[in-house]
């Protein structure tokens, strides 16, 4: 595949830079942010900012990683201090904490894909996690080609992934995930075949990805948080300080949540006792586990179970 190629006309702006604290933090642009949402959502450039006379201005997103891309058309893209016009085909990475804005040329055809890290590094997914480590290592923009194939095959994945985001019950289908992560993974081998405009590199976004990986592969066996510090080379203050700036939340209470989910899960979908399951999610006491699972959830295990296992079947 032929290396994306780098924009030669893009000026980086001022070096002047308005504080965050004044920037607006939406989940999608318009719509308050929630801190600590998980997302998956598509939609199509013109759906959103149409609305708004091709004018996105100046925002930033909390926890959560968009990708814009331009499949016709131009846009005049901020993200920080770097501006520069964006012609399509193009993909524009924005990583969680960037400050970004879009003005786009009428009636400009793409699509925006936002999501939280957990649906791409969440399972069996090393690789997958590693691209995400790597193509949102840092905000900028990667150009292809329109007669290239791996263009046709990207657009051909982002529609197929909106088509399918539009289905009912799709939020609980494990093929948006599927889809997200292999337009995750192309991106990413382009990132790393070429050169990227736009912003330098982010090492608290890399540091907070390989968090989420190690929480992924040891958050059964309930590590303490000065283990996960250590492993990333930092206090457990400094990783308190990268999960509460990217989650909103601090680093246990993200591993706590991640611990929930997979319990929520296990007792929906696998018929054993919830003491057994307790065991296998590293609780030694099954009280214990009772105990925490209702002061996360608000209820208890078994009333848990009785209440959503009607609803996996019918779904």
């Amino acid at each position: 595949m032929p290396k994306p190629r780098l924009n030669t006309q893009a000026t980086p702006a001022s070096s002047s830079r308005k504080s965050a604290g004044g920037i607006p933090r939406f989940a999608l642009y318009g719509e308050p942010a929630r801190p600590g949402e998980e997302l998956l959502h598509i939609e199509e450039v013109q759906s959103r900012s149409r609305l708004y006379h091709w004018e996105i201005d100046a925002h930033l997103h909390q926890g959560l990683y968009q990708i814009l891309w331009l499949a016709r058309g131009w846009a005049d893209v901020m993200l920080d201090e770097w501006r520069g016009r964006v012609e399509g085909p193009a993909a524009i990475v924005v990583p969680p904490g960037v400050v970004h804005g879009f003005h786009f040329a009428p009636e400009t055809d793409g699509m925006v894909l936002t999501l939280s890290a957990r649906f791409l590094v969440e399972g069996e997914f090393e690789a997958v996690g590693e691209a995400f480590r790597l193509l949102f290592s840092s905000p900028g923009v990667l150009h292809f080609s329109q007669e290239d194939g791996e263009t046709q095959r990207l657009s051909a994945q982002l529609s197929e992934l909106a088509a399918e985001f539009l289905l009912p019950g799709a939020a609980e289908a494990p093929v948006l995930r599927w889809l997200a992560r292999a337009v995750v993974w192309r991106l990413a081998r382009a990132s790393a075949q070429g050169q990227r405009e736009g912003g330098e590199s982010r090492a608290h976004q890399a540091l907070f990805t390989r968090f989420l990986l190690l929480v992924e592969r040891h958050f059964l066996e309930h590590w303490p948080m000065e283990r996960y510090a250590s492993r990333l080379g930092l206090s457990t203050q400094r990783l308190n300080r990268l999960v509460r700036a990217e989650r909103g939340c601090t680093a246990l209470e993200l591993v706590h949540d991640r611990l929930t989910r997979e319990a929520c899960r296990r007792l929906v979908y696998i018929a054993a006792p919830a003491a057994s399951l307790a065991l296998e999610l590293g609780f030694e006491d099954p009280a214990y586990f009772s105990r925490f699972f209702k002061r996360r959830t608000g209820q208890s295990p078994q009333a848990w179970r009785r209440a959503h296992t009607g609803q996996a079947v019918r779904g």
